[in-house]
């Protein structure tokens, strides 16, 4: 097996066995709590420049496919994992972990304590890392660690698409898996529900686009108009489309001044809005209000989160390390779901018009579904709107 090493920016070293590429990467450490979904979080744009570390120990169990990916590469930095499976057990696998990761120049490293990392990383908070499978010494990884720049970079030109296309034309994309007994393998992988008609045009703008957001949009009759993260608000309107919906994405959501300024003009021009993540953090921007950086970030797909209207509590998937700060909001943008593990700000929507958004994933799979509703509530909002 190949050595690697994990440095932090506190001077921390940890050495394990190297996995996937023979690399070298810096990124900001953050730890993700979730118990399957690795394949859904390497290709998570909204990790790019960053090193995962997963707190369940076995990771690499049933590999890696070529369907359930959510972009069109994986983004993250580096991978770190306590074990790596030795053997993949699972039907639809078509690469194991570790050659997916080498396929696409990611280096991985395991054997490590991934609890001592975390607790550090809950501590002191999320740091600035060095992960390398090639010969490097201590001091130099440490050195490359503490010159990483992450905040106030601008990460989502580098993972949106750089070109406009409409979401699966053909609809063979979008559809959820049929389950069927009696079916070969060859056959159960190719059988879908049916979809509904997509009879609503809207514009969704990709700062880091997860493709499952897409799939759920045209399951709920939506037909989806993508737009490169750098498009403007007369690009979009020139599509006429009933709603306009804003994407997750990566990294310091106060270096995006030139987004805030054109979902300003978007959201003055009375159509309906939806915002997911990121784009959730750019509205609050767009509203008039600020954001700051969380101490270690909410990454895991248990993080409760309680609707101050109805009193309801979801459990939701997280993936984020910024967040609006409800005191710089403005009087006519109501707060209306925090988290309840540290009360920060989850969802808003603009008391006067048609613009609501949350900061976590209602899409994500593998995840808990508590949210799904919320794209219905989009499609009951532009169809109220006539």
């Amino acid at each position: 097996m190949m050595k690697a090493i994990l440095a932090l920016e506190d001077g921390s070293i940890f050495h394990g066995q190297g996995f996937g590429a023979r690399a070298s990467a810096c990124g900001e450490v953050c730890f993700n709590t979730s118990m399957t979904g690795y394949q859904e979080i390497l290709t998570d744009p909204s990790y790019k420049g960053q090193i995962v570390t997963m707190t369940y120990p076995l990771i690499g169990n049933y590999g890696v496919n070529a369907v359930d990916v959510e972009s069109w590469r994986p983004h993250v930095a580096g991978f770190v994992i306590r074990e790596l499976s030795p053997v993949v057990s699972n039907w639809r696998a078509d690469f194991s972990l570790a050659e997916y990761l080498e396929q696409n120049g990611i280096p991985g490293i395991q054997g490590i304590d991934t609890r001592a990392l975390t607790k550090k990383l809950r501590v002191r908070g999320a740091m600035n890392g060095f992960i390398s499978t090639e010969e490097i010494s201590d001091p130099e990884a440490v050195r490359r660690a503490k010159e990483f720049v992450f905040v106030g970079v601008d990460y989502v030109k580098e993972v949106t698409h750089q070109k406009a296309f409409r979401w699966d034309e053909k609809d063979e994309q979008s559809a959820n898996f049929k389950l069927a007994s009696g079916n070969a393998p060859a056959e159960a992988r190719n059988l879908r529900e049916p979809l509904p008609p997509a009879d609503i045009p809207i514009v969704a703008f990709d700062y880091g686009l997860k493709y499952n957001i897409l799939r759920r949009l045209r399951q709920r009759g939506f037909s989806v108009q993508v737009l490169p993260a750098t498009a403007t608000a007369a690009e979009a309107l020139k599509h006429k489309p009933a709603g306009i919906f804003l994407s997750n994405g990566p990294g310091d959501p106060a270096a995006l001044n030139y987004i805030v300024r054109e979902v300003k003009t978007l959201v003055d021009s009375g159509v309906p809005v939806f915002g997911i993540c990121l784009g959730h953090q750019i509205l609050g921007q767009a509203f008039g209000g600020k954001t700051f950086k969380l101490k270690f970030g909410h990454r895991g797909a248990n993080q409760p989160v309680k609707d101050l209207e109805s009193g309801k509590v979801e459990i939701t998937s997280q993936n984020h390390g910024f967040a609006v700060d409800p005191d710089s909001l403005p009087s006519d943008v109501s707060v209306d779901r925090i988290n309840l593990n540290d009360q920060t700000v989850e969802g808003m929507r603009h008391k006067s018009k048609p613009v609501f958004c949350v900061q976590y994933h209602p899409e994500a799979s593998p995840g808990p579904h508590d949210s799904t509703p919320l794209f219905a509530e989009f499609r009951a909002l532009i169809e109220k709107r006539g």
